[in-house]
């Protein structure tokens, strides 16, 4: 039997600073803050068909906007507006470790991975939506859905009325020897998370 220290992945949930806890969403946008198309569509595939296995109504924000359209705020709220989402789930790589060294230290960026470098709007660091609203993509390592190491996800789920974070669930995983693999323990965990919390129906 495996210690609670070697579980491939480990989920935790908080409500947001100051909002009411007895809210619940039953339409989600799900967004995968990333600038690879690519790896950003097939989680927010996988993760809106957790939910959907849910009950929730879920939605990839690839499949509104189109794999062409920027993750800006102005985009998000209109694929909002066309889906009619109630909440945006918005999911981002904190921290990687893959094991690999750049001048004698750890690397911890992922491909997939935002630096902003300025604030937004009035919603901190990260922008309404998890969007920076200036960022640089680093391109050095592999991403966090094809992880061999370590890493730390964190997920927001934002009301869309004033884009405001109700509930973060951070996840951390370890041991992926696959995209495929990362998928299917990753994208479960978050979705029952939320689920659990009673802050999607």
């Amino acid at each position: 039997m495996l210690s609670a220290c070697t579980q491939p992945v480990r989920v935790d949930g908080s409500w947001g600073e100051g909002v009411p806890r007895d809210q619940s969403f039953s339409k989600v946008l799900v967004v995968g803050v990333s600038p690879d198309v690519n790896q950003r569509c097939a989680f927010e595939e996988d993760l809106a068909n957790n939910l959907r296995e849910a009950s929730v109504v879920a939605r990839a924000s690839c499949r509104e906007l189109g794999v062409k359209e920027p993750l800006t705020r102005e985009n998000i709220e209109r694929a909002v507006a066309s889906f009619g989402a109630d909440a945006v789930l918005a999911t981002r790589l904190v921290q990687a470790g893959m094991g690999l060294a750049e001048g004698g230290t750890t690397e911890t960026r992922g491909d997939a991975y935002y630096k902003p470098i300025g604030y937004g709007y009035e919603t901190g660091y990260w922008g309404a939506y998890g969007v920076p609203v200036v960022y640089g993509a680093f391109q050095t390592a592999p991403s966090v859905i094809s992880l061999q190491g370590t890493a730390t996800i964190v997920s927001t789920l934002f009301e869309t009325r004033g884009a405001t974070p109700v509930y973060i669930v951070e996840t951390r995983a370890q041991g992926f020897e696959s995209r495929e693999q990362g998928l299917t323990l990753v994208t479960p965990a978050i979705a029952e998370r939320l689920v659990r919390a009673g802050v999607v129906r």
